[in-house]
């Protein structure tokens, strides 16, 4: 059983409809029993109702295009807490949490997220020295020189 991903984008893109969401990524693992993930986000984040309408469609069109006996598992997800923000349109609603910037240049800034721009994210760099924090004025960083941005979970 192959997968085609063009297909199943094309499919999933019909699965969303009008729903403002956007696909962060779509795999297929290259098992014995292929499975499908997909990962949705969108500006409010993802209702666990979107998910399972979405992963309904998204089965059913499978099952019409492949047939229905074909033997797969589907799975249709939210970025977790800990994973990267891989979209510019994932950083907007995190304006005023903490963010981990890894840089092209192999440097690393943490602040918290003041602006998100489809070119890049502003952020107030904190910087902590022994008992003491400073926070930074704000500064621009483009997504072309961020590596990596992770939301920084704060359990206080």
């Amino acid at each position: 059983m192959h997968f085609d991903r063009n297909l199943l984008l094309e499919m999933l893109h019909d699965a969303i409809g009008d729903e403002e969401l956007f696909i962060v990524s779509l795999t297929v693992s290259d098992s014995v029993l292929p499975k499908v993930t997909v990962t949705l986000d969108g500006p409010q984040g993802l209702a666990i109702q979107s998910c399972a309408t979405i992963s309904r469609r998204l089965g059913r069109r499978i099952d019409e295009h492949y047939g229905e006996e074909s033997a797969y598992s589907l799975e249709v997800t939210s970025p977790g807490a800990d994973q990267p923000l891989t979209d510019p349109r994932q950083y907007p609603r995190h304006i005023g949490r903490s963010l981990a910037l890894k840089l092209a240049d192999g440097t690393e800034k943490t602040g918290i997220l003041t602006a998100a721009t489809p070119e890049g994210v502003e952020i107030e760099e904190v910087i902590k020295q022994k008992t003491k924090k400073t926070t930074l004025p704000a500064a621009f960083y483009s997504f072309g020189d961020i590596k990596e941005a992770k939301v920084v979970i704060s359990f206080k």
